[in-house]
């Protein structure tokens, strides 16, 4: 595909008109921050797996009838998407305490919570991505609450899905955020899951040992994030199970 226009750049992806009104291309870097991008590093092979990740978990999500904005995926780091208006909003479900919920409430890491906790922080980098409450949300007009209402729905959804995903390759889901659009057909609007699923977004610990299987291992400087990503994809079948790291583009189609 030829390159277009550059639409916006993030931490992590790159955003490029798409060959259709309405359409873009998604990139996936292999640039990995941490702590409001304070620390920053390339990690080779990580677009890759990422885009690949995304991917499997989108389409899964679309097959059990929960809107995203993924189309096809293009080639190794590229995907085409539905252009949607994000809502200024990271949604976040815990499962078991971990990061800044045990910081801010003292609770054990790795601490099973009574009930899927779901979690509202604005998406503004230069202040940390604050928590907010809905009270917040609503007063400042950045969703309504039929909005919170859906999305609160589409998020204890994809939990549902991807904590018995998880749960079968014996890996835990301790958390996960995900970002929400809203797009019109017609007159209709609706909203649906954008952004990306992946180890940058989730909290992933192997069930047996604890392994920590995400982006903490960058954080935490606990060994190879590659390998990490690697091992994810393997335990789903998105990479053949030889393969034990991805520094090139070895995912299959």
């Amino acid at each position: 595909m030829a390159r277009r226009n550059k639409v916006y750049e993030g931490k992590a992806k790159i955003l490029y008109e798409g060959p259709e009104p309405g359409t873009l291309v998604q990139y996936f870097k292999d640039d990995a921050t941490a702590f409001n991008a304070e620390k920053k590093a390339t990690i080779e092979g990580k677009g890759v797996l990422n885009n690949r990740l995304s991917e499997f978990f989108m389409t899964g999500l679309a097959q059990i009838g929960v809107p995203t904005h993924f189309i096809k995926r293009l080639n190794m780091r590229e995907q085409l998407i539905r252009q949607v208006e994000i809502i200024p909003l990271e949604v976040i479900v815990r499962n078991f305490a971990a990061g800044s919920l045990s910081k801010r409430l003292g609770i054990e890491e790795g601490t099973a919570l009574p009930r899927p906790i779901v979690e509202f922080c604005l998406k503004d980098d230069k202040l940390g991505d604050p928590l907010v409450s809905e009270e917040h949300i609503m007063a400042f007009g950045w969703a309504e609450q039929r909005d919170l209402d859906d999305m609160v729905a589409l998020a204890l959804r994809v939990n549902d899905f991807m904590s018995g995903m998880m749960l079968a390759v014996g890996i835990k889901l301790v958390d996960f955020k995900i970002e929400i659009g809203r797009v019109w057909d017609n007159d209709f609007m609706r909203l649906i899951v954008a952004d990306e699923i992946s180890p940058d977004s989730c909290r992933l610990w192997d069930i047996e040992s604890g392994q920590k299987l995400d982006k903490d291992v960058f954080r935490r400087d606990l060994g190879s994030l590659t390998d990490a990503y690697t091992e994810v994809a393997r335990r789903l079948g998105v990479l053949p199970s030889n393969v034990t790291h991805a520094p090139k583009p070895t995912l299959i189609n």
